[in-house]
């Protein structure tokens, strides 16, 4: 079936289900930027930064919100899955740059969710079954996969499950902390010292770095609005509502670490949360902690594996990827062809670095479609669109260009030496895909790369 358009709709039951409404959005942004984060960020950045490390905190937040209110304005002006790749297709009307922003975002995905996958199998599981990390990785990306075929209902139920045991990790600091302060303890005259080995104004942008890394994962929700219910209504509120509630557990989070361990103390522990309720007394089981840690890492890989999959769909229906990446699962309504995809490259990350080093090429992956999309809302100014949708204030994603360039500045050469690898690796798949198609039906792969109708958009 065709639009008046000539673009091809899809069928009916070829469409992803609305199953999502605003409190499970909320807490599926929320359960992703808060991840595994929290629970070992704390201590790298007191290393850098000192006990004031709630000031990078609060102002990578405002750097986030300046990219988020871009997200905001462009996922309601065009609500379908595909996000970021699909902002660069109507903006820049070349398709090798819709696929390469489409790519960065799906290889930050399935990189991180390889990355994860590390860190689930590594110590936090080691506290509780001797297994190889590889394998334990694989299996786990295996029932990761699983609860993504089940369904976007059922994968948001358990991110509702993990993302309030996060929390609950995470009250339970501040209580401690609190009980201890309560009783005369702690030092608050750390939350205005910086690292001694360097000036105030360096050691917080060493720290806004890596305390924005903390706030990457909202970009996400783009690629699920097509199971939003109501997405212009409910989408831009619940993303700044879950944004500021993370930044705000972020840095009271941080106060009540550096208040009650020294930054070097800190810095030295690789759990740091779980040195800061051991100090306080509260008499805290440390396998607690441990499982706590676990269920945060695998929420974060559910929530990453679920965006690289509708991500990959979204690009095969606009033929940046084969087609059949995009067959959805009849009863299931899930993108199973991609989800099984995604999950095997993810398999097969895990065997070619470590955590630390997929981490940081995530973050500088990212940076570049966070920077395509600031643009892509400037240029698609003059398209009004044909549905009521959020505004965001012009100097807003200005502001958020500048931010995304300072912030690549500060990665190091090796970590663009990898990203640039992956992005050869993306030009290289773009041109295979092209041949692809044009040997498949006998037309050029880039001549059926259109903006879709409105007819298309689910309303």
């Amino acid at each position: 079936m065709t639009s008046p358009a000539g673009v091809e709709t899809p069928p009916a039951s070829a469409k992803l289900k609305r199953n999502i409404s605003g409190l499970f959005l909320f807490l599926f942004i929320l359960g992703d930027v808060l991840g595994a984060g929290i629970y070992a960020l704390v201590g790298v950045m007191a290393g850098e930064t000192g006990g004031a490390i709630w000031v990078p905190l609060g102002i990578a937040l405002l750097l986030a919100l300046l990219t988020a209110g871009s997200y905001a304005e462009l996922v309601t002006k065009y609500p379908r899955a595909g996000g970021s790749a699909v902002f660069a297709e109507r903006a820049f009307k070349t398709p090798i740059v819709s696929f390469l922003v489409g790519f960065s975002m799906l290889a930050a995905g399935v990189v991180s969710a390889a990355a994860l996958a590390l860190a689930f199998a590594g110590d936090y599981l080691g506290a509780f079954i001797d297994i190889p990390p590889i394998l334990g990785a694989v299996l786990f990306l295996v029932l990761v996969a699983l609860i993504n075929l089940r369904g976007i209902k059922e994968s948001m139920q358990a991110n509702f499950v993990m993302t309030a045991i996060e929390l609950t990790g995470l009250l339970i600091v501040l209580i401690a902390v609190g009980v201890f302060v309560g009783g005369g303890n702690g030092d608050f005259s750390r939350l205005t010292e910086f690292n001694p080995d360097t000036t105030p104004a360096l050691a917080i942008m060493a720290g806004v770095l890596l305390a924005y890394y903390s706030y990457v994962g909202f970009e996400t929700s783009a690629n699920i609005v097509e199971e939003i219910r109501n997405p212009a209504r409910v989408y831009p509120r619940t993303l700044f509502a879950s944004l500021l509630t993370a930044g705000v557990l972020y840095m009271l989070v941080a106060a009540a670490s550096t208040v009650t361990l020294a930054p070097e103390e800190l810095a030295e522990s690789t759990g740091p949360l779980l040195a800061v309720v051991e100090e306080t007394g509260a008499g805290i089981p440390p396998w607690l902690f441990s499982a706590i840690a676990l269920i945060a890492v695998a929420n974060g890989c559910l929530l990453t594996m679920i965006m690289a999959s509708r991500l990959t769909y979204g690009m095969a229906k606009q033929r940046l990827l084969p087609p059949p990446l995009g067959k959805v699962l009849p009863r299931r309504g899930t993108p199973w062809v991609s989800i099984i995809v995604t999950t095997i490259v993810a398999m097969g990350l895990t065997f070619t670095g470590d955590l630390s080093t997929l981490a940081n090429t995530v973050v500088l992956l990212l940076l570049f479609v966070f920077l395509s999309t600031n643009v892509a809302v400037l240029v698609l100014r003059r398209d009004e669109g044909e549905r009521e949708h959020f505004k965001v204030w012009t100097f807003v994603p200005v502001l958020a260009i500048l931010s995304c360039i300072g912030l690549m500045t500060q990665q190091s050469g090796e970590v663009w030496i990898r990203a640039l690898i992956l992005i050869a690796v993306g030009v290289a798949l773009y041109f295979a895909t092209r041949w692809w198609s044009k040997k498949g039906d006998g037309t050029d792969a880039t001549d059926s790369v259109t903006p879709a109708s409105p007819q298309r958009d689910e309303q």
